[in-house]
């Protein structure tokens, strides 16, 4: 395989709408749902889903909602982006049912910003269900060359994993490379995507 450019598109639907949050407090709301790979955290804001964080289990998901309140600078509010986390859920069973590309809600870009952001945004456009980039190839797309590991930092910081897809970029000698929510899980979506053949057991 080689993992520094991407293979042909094999998207099924439309990628979701993306959305700059505004500055100041915001309320936002949570759930945890199950799915394959384990518990998923899921949050959002008024303005589309905030924050993705795998193995949510109690420890994890009171964690992160601590660290939503004081990055938002406000409470938890239920009835504030309850529609983009049951969008949320409602996409994340069809793609585990094999449906192709995860489209949702509108995502909230606001827990990331400068390069970072600029590449999850074009890694989230360009590369689609059934592709895979290399960290140096990414670099370059964002006009950034030889800029191969501040790109893998900014996969580390991606808060949108699955909705922005960082299981999709590997390395170049063909190694998958890390992954924030566990080499094991990266395997398992790239085998959901066709990248990877599926395991055995």
């Amino acid at each position: 395989m080689n993992s520094d450019t991407s293979p042909e598109p094999g998207a099924r639907g439309p990628a979701p709408e993306r959305s700059d949050a505004p500055e100041g407090p915001r309320g936002w709301t949570s759930v945890v749902v199950e799915s394959p790979i384990g518990p998923l955290f899921l949050a959002a804001t008024a303005a589309g889903l905030v924050r993705v964080a795998f193995h949510a289990d109690a420890r994890t998901a009171s964690r992160e909602r601590a660290a939503l309140a004081a990055r938002l600078g406000g409470p938890e509010d239920p009835a504030t982006g309850a529609y983009a986390v049951e969008a949320a859920g409602e996409a994340l069973g069809r793609y585990f049912a094999g449906d192709g590309e995860l489209a949702g809600p509108p995502l909230d870009w606001s827990l990331v910003t400068g390069f970072q952001r600029e590449v999850l945004r074009v890694l989230a456009a360009e590369v689609p269900f059934g592709a895979v980039v290399g960290y140096g190839e990414l670099a370059r797309r964002v006009g950034q060359p030889g800029a191969a590991q501040a790109v893998g930092l900014a996969m580390g910081a991606n808060p949108l994993p699955l909705f922005v897809a960082c299981h999709r970029v590997v390395e170049r000698d063909g190694g998958i490379g890390g992954f924030g929510g566990g080499v094991e899980t990266k395997r398992q979506l790239l085998a959901l995507e066709g990248v990877l053949p599926e395991p055995l057991f």
